[in-house]
């Protein structure tokens, strides 16, 4: 049996469950991460924040290693899921952890899902798009995307063909972390906040 480990943020009985997975580059106890949990959890929703294998080996070794290929992930991204009973249970991801996410939603039959900076496509190369899936997602998805995300911008997230099930809520100059740029006159506790606030908006319409 896998030993997952946990970060919680949140009441234990809150009014939804929220899964948390990480992206490829970063573990689950970054800025983001914590604040995006955190401020979560002040809008009483139970969140549980984990790691893939290939995270949580690198924070043992201290050696970076690339993600496991898609399979194992979502494995993984299963295993968590049948780990919890509680419903209504949504599962979040930031970038790889969101894609991942949106890949099992309707098999897990969870409640919904929430993706932090999807990755369209890689930086540089529109043409390798990763949406083919998202035209017949089915489960209740809402997307936060910045404007100036590399992984998918306004312009080009427009001419996708993408279920009617998908919001999309885009950070104003945020970047892959939803981060903008100084003279912008956000800062990234602002657009984390409004995520956040964007975030409880669609769990209670779903959850109504």
């Amino acid at each position: 049996m896998t030993i997952i480990h946990f970060l919680h943020s949140g009441p234990e009985n809150g009014k939804a469950t929220v899964l948390f997975a990480h992206g490829a580059g970063a573990a689950m106890d970054t800025e983001f991460m914590n604040s995006i949990a955190e401020n979560l959890g002040n809008f009483d929703y139970l969140v549980r924040r984990f790691e893939f294998p290939f995270m949580a080996e690198r924070r043992i070794t201290g050696k970076k290693r690339p993600p496991d290929r898609a399979p194992a992930l979502l494995d993984f991204w299963k295993e968590v899921i049948t780990k919890h009973s509680d419903r209504p249970l949504f599962i979040m991801g930031k970038s790889l952890g969101g894609r991942m996410a949106t890949m099992i939603a309707d098999e897990a039959n969870v409640s919904g899902v929430i993706c932090l900076g999807y990755p369209f496509h890689p930086p540089g190369k529109l043409e390798k798009t990763r949406t083919e899936h998202l035209k017949d997602l089915n489960s209740p998805t809402l997307i936060v995307q910045g404007t100036r995300d590399p992984f998918g911008k306004p312009e080009e997230v427009d001419s996708y063909d993408l279920s009617s099930n998908i919001e999309i809520f885009w950070s104003e100059d945020g970047d892959h972390s939803l981060v903008p740029r100084k003279r912008s006159g956000f800062t990234a506790k602002d657009n984390w906040g409004a995520a956040t606030q964007r975030i409880d908006q669609f769990i209670q319409k779903v959850c109504s």
